[in-house]
């Protein structure tokens, strides 16, 4: 099976299907591939958090244009999936050279299923297409000429819990929320703060975590509910266990300038049966003079792009006046947009991470606050990085990109490890880091006279027919030495204005 998911939140999403009890787990790009049985593909839908939609494929083919992609779908046997009294509709993605338009590739497939329906039982006899709350809902990849056709289970995107029944404007997307909040380490083993929370994702995600209450259980439908093989009594047992639910022993604070996004957020509060675990006041961020002990803060402020403020510098600068003066000892995280906004908030961010939210590319920055300046914090034993760092500062960490067979190379080399074989030891002869070590150790030996002159008298050192490509080659250089250049003489001047420097 594939699940779908943000880009930045496929390491959470994988954990999360982990813990489920999926197995041979692999992230990949904007999703995560898994095995499981029935009820783990029931279970990824009720319980994942960061999931968009649980996909299952069905059919795996080549094709190299329309033609062929329409003779393949053909071959299927759609009776499997589809029945004559079952509509059905088709999401295409594509990313192709053979295939430019998605739109004509969803017209071919569904062209095929019908065909291969009308050939089967007679003209006009096939399943009906509805674009909106189709029984069946086929999800088609093209990547290149390799096309997948899946089975999507969950129907409508699983962001939509079934918990809001109103909403502000530009509010965050509720898997985008859980998977900030996971990603911040927060379980609901202490407070947690959205000072401006809007509608109340944040707040009602962070509920959900914390009294572990699966996301699905809002929901009125799954498409897979409409399959030939659906086990309801299996599905019911799933649905109706909370056995895994906890207690909540904190509270969640929200405020909001807004008395309209306070109202909103408290009617999806109450929705979501929430409301016990959450505190909710119309505050505007300059009147947060307290805050509870050893929190976390969690927050999604205005970008100036849908939601602004007459002065959005302005309200970085509050924002970072608060950490420092309101939330000590706290873990703050800050979903935002434009880096000005950010260098306004006047602090070091600990952690950051690329983020999508919507169509902007965002960044997610986590700040430690602690009394006192950075070297105070760290001369007590404070650290910003906590445990296995992000994956961003894992790309900046060159031991982690080395594949095992380098690293094992590099090893030895620094002395470590026992004797290498044969292969292993072409390999390493092979490898850029051994020529780079090499070439670093006789840079070190040509300092060494004696050295420089042996080599120069082996006639293989000899190679180059340019004088200065021999380096510290003393007969070249004297052969140069007390010369003026011949260069033509200079017409006009020899070098540019550097007007440059008077607007400095």
């Amino acid at each position: 099976m594939v699940a779908k998911t943000f880009a930045g939140l496929e390491e959470v999403l994988a954990e999360e299907l982990r813990n489920l009890g999926a197995v041979n787990v692999e992230p990949g790009r904007r999703m995560v591939s898994f095995e499981g049985d029935l009820e783990m593909l029931y279970r990824a839908n009720l319980c994942c958090r960061t999931a968009l939609r649980i996909l299952k494929p069905i059919y795996k083919f080549i094709a190299t244009d329309t033609d062929s992609l329409y003779e393949m779908v053909k071959e299927f046997d759609w009776e499997t999936v589809l029945s004559l009294d079952k509509t059905f509709s088709i999401d295409s993605v594509v990313n192709s050279d053979e295939f430019t338009h998605s739109r004509f590739v969803t017209y071919r497939v569904k062209d095929a299923i019908a065909d291969w329906f009308t050939d089967k039982y007679g003209a006009g006899k096939r399943p009906g297409v509805r674009v909106q709350d189709a029984d069946v809902i086929i999800n088609v990849h093209i990547a290149g000429d390799r096309v997948t056709l899946s089975l999507d289970s969950s129907g409508e995107s699983l962001h939509k819990r079934g918990y809001r029944v109103a909403q502000t404007e530009a509010p965050i997307n509720e898997v985008l929320a859980a998977g900030i909040i996971l990603l911040s380490g927060w379980r609901g083993d202490c407070p947690l703060v959205d000072p401006m929370c809007g509608s109340g994702t944040f707040l009602i995600e962070a509920a959900l975590i914390a009294a572990n209450i699966n996301p699905g259980v809002y929901r009125r439908s799954f498409a897979f509910e409409s399959w030939p093989d659906f086990d309801a009594e299996l599905f019911e047992r799933l649905y109706n266990d909370d056995s895994a639910e906890r207690v909540f022993e904190h509270k969640i604070y929200g405020g909001d300038i807004s008395p309209k996004a306070i109202a909103v957020a408290r009617e999806n509060i109450k929705s979501a049966g929430v409301a016990d675990m959450i505190e909710l006041e119309v505050k505007p961020l300059s009147h947060w003079d307290e805050a509870p002990t050893g929190g976390v803060l969690i927050t999604n402020p205005p970008y100036g792009e849908r939601i602004s403020t007459d002065d959005m510098e302005g309200l970085y600068r509050l924002i970072g006046s608060k950490l420092k003066n309101v939330f000590k000892g706290y873990h703050a995280w800050i979903i935002g947009y434009h880096r000005e906004h950010f260098d306004a908030i006047g602090l070091a961010p600990s952690v950051k991470l690329p983020m999508m939210n919507g169509a902007l590319e965002c960044e997610l920055r986590e700040y430690i606050i602690f009394e006192g300046d950075l070297k105070t914090f760290r001369r007590e034993g404070g650290k910003l990085h906590d445990g296995e760092r992000p994956r961003d500062d894992r790309k900046k960490d060159k031991k982690r990109r080395l594949t095992d067979k380098e690293w094992r190379m590099e090893a030895r080399r620094d002395g470590f490890g026992g004797r290498e074989s044969r292969g292993e030891r072409r390999e390493k002869r092979q490898s850029k880091d051994f020529r780079k070590h090499r070439d670093d150790e006789r840079g070190e030996k040509r300092f060494d006279k004696k050295r420089v002159s042996d080599r120069r008298r082996d006639d293989s050192f000899e190679e180059s027919e340019n004088p200065l490509a021999r380096r510290r080659n003393e007969h070249a250089l004297k052969s140069i030495s007390f010369k003026k250049p011949s260069l033509p003489p200079a017409e006009g001047p020899v070098m540019r204005s550097r007007g440059w420097k008077k607007k400095q």
